[in-house]
Parts: C-alpha cells; sequence; structure tokens
C-alpha cells in the first residue's frame, strides 16, 4: 500500500511564495512520473506540473516561468515551490504518483493542500 501526503500550503498574499511537498511512503519498488494537479469547485482538475523519474519536466502554461517541480529521489518526495502566486492560484493542490509495485504499476493521490491567494 502507498501513502501520498501533501503540505506546504497555505494562505498567502499575491506576489508570495510558497513551496508544496508530496511524500510517498509505504511498500512499493518506486516512484515514477509524479504531476501536480489543482482543482477548485465547479471547475475540472487541472494538471499543473510534472516530472519523470528521470526528471522530464512539464509545466501548464498559466505557471511556467513561476512554478517550480523537483524531486528527491531518495526521501520519496516531489516539491513544487510557487513563486509571485496570483489571485487565479488559489485551489486544491494535488499530487499524483505512478508508483511501481511487485504485481503491477499504480497510481496513488493525496488528500491535497489548500492554497489560498488572496490580499
Amino acid at each position: 500500500q502507498v501513502q501520498v501526503v501533501e503540505s506546504g500550503g497555505g494562505l498567502v498574499q499575491p506576489g508570495g511564495s510558497l513551496n508544496l511537498s508530496c511524500a510517498a511512503s509505504g511498500t512499493f519498488l518506486s516512484i515514477n512520473a509524479v504531476g501536480w494537479y489543482r482543482q477548485v469547485p465547479g471547475r475540472y482538475r487541472e494538471l499543473v506540473a510534472s516530472i519523470t523519474r528521470g526528471s522530464d519536466l512539464y509545466y501548464d502554461d498559466s505557471v511556467k516561468g513561476r512554478f517550480t517541480i523537483s524531486r528527491d529521489n531518495a526521501k520519496n518526495t516531489v516539491y513544487l515551490q510557487m513563486n509571485n502566486l496570483k489571485l487565479e492560484d488559489t485551489a486544491v493542490y494535488r499530487c499524483g504518483c505512478g508508483v511501481s509495485l511487485e504485481q503491477g504499476i499504480d497510481y496513488a493521490w493525496g488528500q491535497g493542500t489548500q492554497v489560498t491567494v488572496s490580499s
């Protein structure tokens, strides 16, 4: 079983920064690609950024130049550094992890962390 826990959310003013963490634990062979998603009520969940195990990166156009995704494979943790936050970045941020298990491949989700950008 794989547990995924996000942390680092909070309330920040426009222009501020937050650093989110996504930590995986449990029994697995490896954490593969990881994506940070965000969702607001009434809207579809959107992929904000992703990183493969080899550190190939993807960013949504709305966050390019402001967000940086990185990972520490030794700690099974992926980070999302968010700078110059805007009001429209307000959302619940969740990470999804591709996981290699002895019995195959799975995808594990965390519960999410709230990010609120407000003046």
